[in-house]
């Protein structure tokens, strides 16, 4: 197994060599960063380290634009130790690891490799290797595998799924969705819904990733819109802000001509990121489904978190929690339809007309089986 290990290393050498015939330089920003000479005091003095792995949900992948993974997540605490920032990459294989490490592309490979299971560097960066031998233990993995156990979890104070089924309010913040419906031009039900599925109407709520407040709004996307962190918990800020968002994402997704349609997609991309739906889309069509139809492309969600499918050289960006969003998607039109039956329309919007019921066997039944049904 050594004697492989080292062989692939050769090899990952010996591919840096043939790219010019020398040792490679990398410009990173301002700076051109010497093989032989950038170790750990250059990497302090830019303030940035550069990590590369593989995608997958243990080593790194992208969960509503913030980065995710246990080995991701422990050179992010590493880079904070040396008082450094993460840039993290992704490469195809262990070969392309080595060899990009090798042609200094990275500065170290966050991926425990080899017979020590460890962290690889270069040979010529001495100070950086000793420094990950004295960081890195078992226990600072344990302490994060505990850490992130409940990752599915959110904290928060489930509210009723409806405050005042008699007089037609959903909840105390209907005000709000109304307004935030009207920005996207979509039924203030369908908002209600998704934000009952993000939060339960707690706005104070917070998930295991970070986001925050009613409709789970994460720091960095708050941050791209001019957001605190601390305003994300005032409701009619993060309505708003919510809004703002879906209203981007309708837009990225304007190639999708029906509206119903889109609808879905957007939802997803809010959940699992619009970079992941595209990805599934683009496998929709490689094998020969409608890239446009969310009951083809949902099937392929699902199957970006199979390697076989998140490492297909047409997919751009990796692995994502497919079953989350699949499942995101159909709840929140499921619960759009429940609203649609017992709620007020308080605006004009795209919701279709509440299902009509109809007697059988001393039973009411609707004539709408399922969101999905109707939006079909």
């Amino acid at each position: 197994m050594k004697v492989l290990f080292l062989f692939i290393i050769i090899l990952a050498l010996n591919g840096c060599a043939q790219q010019d015939g020398r040792k490679r330089s990398t410009i990173f920003g301002q700076e051109e960063r010497q093989i032989e000479l950038y170790d750990l005091p250059e990497i302090q003095h830019t303030g940035t380290l550069i990590g590369i792995t593989l995608n997958g949900p243990d080593t790194y992948y992208e969960y509503r634009g913030e980065g995710m993974g246990e080995q991701y997540l422990l050179a992010k605490e590493f880079a904070r130790h040396i008082g450094a920032k993460l840039q993290m990459e992704t490469a195809a294989d262990t070969t392309t690891l080595l060899q990009k490490l090798a042609c200094g592309e990275a500065d170290f490979i966050a991926l425990e490799m080899g017979e020590e299971k460890r962290w690889m560097t270069r040979e010529n960066t001495p100070l950086l290797a000793q420094c990950i031998n004295e960081w890195w233990n078992p226990s600072r993995k344990l302490s994060l595998q505990k850490q992130t156990t409940g990752k599915n979890t959110i904290k928060r104070k489930m509210r009723p799924a409806m405050y005042d089924r008699a007089n037609g309010i959903i909840s105390a913040f209907d005000e709000h969705l109304t307004k935030g419906a009207e920005m996207i031009g979509w039924d203030w039900r369908l908002l209600a819904a998704q934000c009952y599925q993000e939060s339960g109407f707690d706005p104070q709520a917070e998930s295991w990733a970070g986001a925050k407040g009613l409709m789970q709004i994460m720091p960095a996307t708050a941050n791209e819109m001019g957001i605190s962190t601390q305003q994300l918990y005032d409701p009619a800020t993060n309505i708003h802000t919510a809004a703002r968002y879906l209203k981007q994402l309708n837009r990225t997704f304007s190639d999708i001509k029906d509206k119903r349609e889109r609808i879905k997609f957007v939802l997803a991309a809010y959940n699992g990121g619009a970079l992941h739906i595209r990805d599934a889309m683009t496998l929709a069509r490689k094998y020969g489904g409608n890239e446009r139809l969310w009951s083809d492309v949902s099937g392929y969600v699902l199957k970006l978190s199979d390697p076989k499918y998140y490492r297909d050289p047409v997919v751009k960006n990796g692995y994502m929690r497919g079953s989350e969003t699949e499942a995101y998607v159909r709840q929140i039109l499921d619960r759009w339809f429940q609203y649609q039956g017992c709620a007020r329309a308080h605006s004009k919007g795209s919701s279709p007309k509440p299902a009509k019921r109809n007697m059988k066997d001393g039973k009411h039944q609707s004539n709408v089986k399922s969101a999905e049904e109707f939006l079909e």
